[in-house]
């Protein structure tokens, strides 16, 4: 077996006595393998590093981006949830696949499993690792933005009994706000997005304790409303992007909120 730790401290340098195939295959098994040292250390860091540096041919990389699509139905929850970040990994060095849009379209709102971290599996994160593809999609110009924003409702209205706590409020908010700085969405598909969010829980009765997906929901806008005002940044690196229709999406999104509140 491949000693990534080593490449990963001799910057990633490509071992020479090993075909390129053979270790894109084994990189892709490591980021689906249940030791998270594993899935979430040096082999992580040795593929992000070579699809960046173009070091994959583009063939090849391809080829990686439909078995991550395919890797959306596996059975096992941690080979689900780490597929998207290999996907935003290639989406963002400029690869893509109409396919894989609609492998990842079927499998967001869908995931049930949304644990942000298990004491066991490590990260598994399918919220915010499914958030940082959908926000890199979104500015693809393949893909219609608004199509990205109807799948962050989805998923903000589908039911589930957890409550966000790994920050995915956070980071689903911010791909939302990245998708709105699109500068060819209608005002109108700016904000649509939130009327099923508002048909859907602006209707519940609520008795008891407050449920987990209205929870998750109203602190994903709470911030999306935030970064409406401010600007969201595409990268720690690089000043605040303004969101377009800004002014309508704060009153949409306050709109929302306020219904929810008073339901």
């Amino acid at each position: 077996m491949i000693d990534w730790k080593n490449i990963e401290a001799d910057d990633c340098a490509v071992p020479s006595d090993r075909p390129m195939g053979d270790l894109v295959r084994e990189l892709s098994r490591a980021l689906a393998d249940p030791d998270p040292l594993v899935r979430d250390g040096a082999p992580y860091t040795v593929l992000a590093t070579w699809i960046a540096r173009g070091t994959i041919g583009t063939e090849r990389r391809l080829e990686l981006g439909d078995e991550m699509a395919t890797r959306f139905t596996d059975p096992r929850v941690e080979a689900r949830t780490f597929a998207p970040l290999v996907l935003d990994m290639l989406v963002t060095a400029g690869d893509f696949k109409a396919g894989w849009v609609d492998a990842f379209e079927r499998w967001y709102p869908a995931e049930r499993d949304l644990r942000g971290h298990d004491g066991t599996l490590g990260w598994l994160h399918a919220v915010a690792h499914g958030a940082d593809l959908l926000a890199s999609l979104g500015h693809r110009p393949e893909v219609a933005p608004v199509r990205m924003l109807d799948l962050a409702a989805a998923r903000l209205t589908a039911p589930t009994s957890h409550v966000y706590d790994q920050m995915e409020d956070d980071r689903l908010a911010r791909a939302i706000a990245r998708v709105l700085t699109r500068t060819d969405l209608s005002e109108r598909d700016a904000v649509g997005w939130l009327e099923p969010i508002a048909d859907r829980f602006g209707t519940d009765n609520i008795s008891g304790p407050m449920p987990a997906h209205i929870s998750n929901c109203l602190r994903t806008l709470r911030l999306l409303h935030i970064l409406a005002d401010r600007g969201v940044r595409p990268t720690s690196e690089l000043p605040a992007e303004p969101l377009h229709h800004r002014d309508a999406v704060k009153s949409a999104v306050a709109t929302v909120l306020d219904r929810i509140v008073k339901r």
